[in-house]
């Protein structure tokens, strides 16, 4: 009689005299795959698609897909820490969409056609021990309502009811009950900026680690406290939202294998599960987990008040109060401009103009039909720049005419053309064909451009700049200024024209004692 026990990756086989074999035993072979978009459905442009999904490059493959993003880096680089007890093996990904989070609705056709990509590797690979999915929460598909959940649907299908499926998230994401249904457990940034991210893939590669051995029985809960914010609201540099993910830390460190996740929310896709939602994962515990998605649920909707309200200065005075941060010498300033989803927003660069503002540097200001008249032109450095930009969606407001030099225009990050205009007293606009997020001002060190010239440096982003320019001391001061209406990517979230998400039910927009 063989009695075989597996420990770590050595198969002890026990014979009936009670001596001992050793083998090794084959490694758990892990999948991964990523899938990751934040889709603002309000975002002018038109429905994405297969195109731009692919216009940065094409589709990940194999071992591509292992350097992905920083959360797959920490899944692999905890995983590997493993030696020969696991082998990844990865499936054909997706990249990311032209444009970022500033790219519309997916189309059915383009999820089905990635899907297919993703299941046809994942069928390839078959038999498999565990899979990871890279995903982000705030996706949105036409006519398919929880797109995360549906990845991990059809990916259960296939590999069946034993094999744990674990998942990392951006705390942005829309989700809800529906992903735990298919999936074993979930993993979601505490930090806005996402400084955790690596750290939620190490966690993910454990949790599963455990789960392939038999060691771990994952059990979950999950809450909808009834609440939506804007994004800019959710720093958790700040409070509420710095206190709502200590308390989901402190459960953690309370109770030994649980693990709390807290989504944000992403309020500008229109999906039925948009808000904040709760997840807990625990050992083998479901009324621990309960428990804990419980108190993390009532939590939050105490602070609501606090989480989901901000007021934030308009253009003129934050231009206003930009000059005089100056003229105290609390320099430079960086200027969020939060709301700007589509990226072509001039509010805030015709104040500076008109207000008489010196060295400044915008970055950046999409405009792609001024790109491709430059190209067209076969432009160069040291060229005479004169033309309208920006301020071609509903929310971008006037085109703001500029008369300067082109000093640079070619390459830059993941674009074939981008331009640099200096103008004015000491001023400097990046033009980009896409919304583009500049987080630190080490982006900018590019060709002619040297941030430290700029007593001024406004950027397209809500909370990620704090990360180059206010947590490293960067900048003497920083300024989040709003947007002059209630347009897409406000807080004015009310003014948005909702079709599947039920905001008329969530706080603080809904009917009182309606949210729960």
């Amino acid at each position: 009689m063989v009695r075989p026990l597996l420990i770590g990756a050595t198969l002890l086989a026990f014979m009936a005299d009670g001596s001992a074999a050793q083998s090794v035993a084959p490694p758990f072979r892990v999948v991964i795959a990523r899938f990751s978009q934040e889709t603002c459905t309000f975002c002018p442009g038109g429905d994405t698609d297969v195109e731009r999904w692919t216009r940065i490059r094409p589709p990940l493959q194999g071992d591509e897909v292992l350097d992905a993003d920083s959360y797959i880096r920490g899944f692999v680089a905890r995983a590997r820490e493993y030696g020969e007890e696991v082998q990844l093996v990865g499936l054909q990904s997706p990249y990311e969409v032209f444009g970022s989070s500033s790219a519309s609705w997916i189309t059915q056709d383009t999820f089905e056609h990635f899907m297919e990509l993703i299941l046809r590797d994942l069928r390839e690979a078959m038999p498999v021990d565990g899979v990871y999915l890279a995903l982000h929460g705030a996706m949105a598909v036409r006519h398919i309502p929880r797109p995360e959940a549906e990845v991990a649907r059809r990916v259960r299908a296939l590999v069946g009811p034993d094999v744990p499926i674990v998942a990392t998230f951006d705390l942005h994401g829309n989700e809800d009950e529906e992903f735990l249904k298919w999936a074993d457990m979930a993993f979601v940034t505490k930090r806005y900026p996402h400084y955790d991210s690596r750290l939620q893939g190490e966690r993910a590669a454990h949790a599963l680690l455990r789960a392939m051995r038999g060691d771990f029985k994952p059990t979950t809960a999950t809450r909808k406290p009834g609440v939506i914010t804007a994004t800019v609201l959710q720093w958790t540099g700040q409070s509420p939202a710095m206190d709502i993910m200590e308390r989901a830390r402190r459960w953690e460190a309370r109770e030994r294998d649980a693990y709390v996740s807290v989504f944000f929310g992403y309020p500008w896709s229109d999906v039925p599960d948009v808000g904040a939602t709760v997840m807990v994962v625990t050992h083998d515990n479901p009324e621990l987990a309960g428990h804990i998605a419980d108190d993390m649920s009532d939590y939050i909707w105490r602070v609501r008040e606090e989480l989901a309200r901000g007021d934030f200065p308009k253009p003129a005075d934050g231009v206003r109060l930009a000059r005089e941060a100056i003229t105290a010498g609390r320099k430079p300033v960086a200027i969020g401009d939060y709301s700007d989803r589509p990226g072509d927003a001039t509010h805030i660069l015709r104040e500076l103009l008109d207000q008489g503002v010196q060295r400044f540097l915008y970055a950046t200001l999409r405009d792609e039909a001024a790109l491709e008249a430059l190209a067209a032109a076969n432009a160069k450095p040291g060229e005479r720049f004169s033309r309208a930009v920006g301020g071609f969606t509903p929310s971008g407001g006037e085109p703001v005419k500029i008369e300067g030099t082109l000093v640079f225009f070619g390459e830059m990050g993941p674009y074939e053309h981008v331009a640099a205009v200096e103008f004015g007293e000491n001023n400097m606009l990046l033009i980009t064909p896409a919304y583009t997020q500049i987080t630190s001002p080490e982006q900018l060190r590019h060709g002619p451009i040297d941030p430290d010239s700029y007593d001024v440096i406004v950027v397209k982003s809500r909370v990620h700049f704090r990360r180059g320019f206010d947590e490293t001391g960067y900048a003497k001061t920083i300024l989040v200024v709003d947007a002059p209406g209630p347009y897409v990517g406000t807080t004015a979230l009310d003014a948005l024209d909702y079709e599947f998400a039920p905001i008329d039910r969530l706080f603080p927009f809904g009917k009182p004692g309606q949210s729960r």
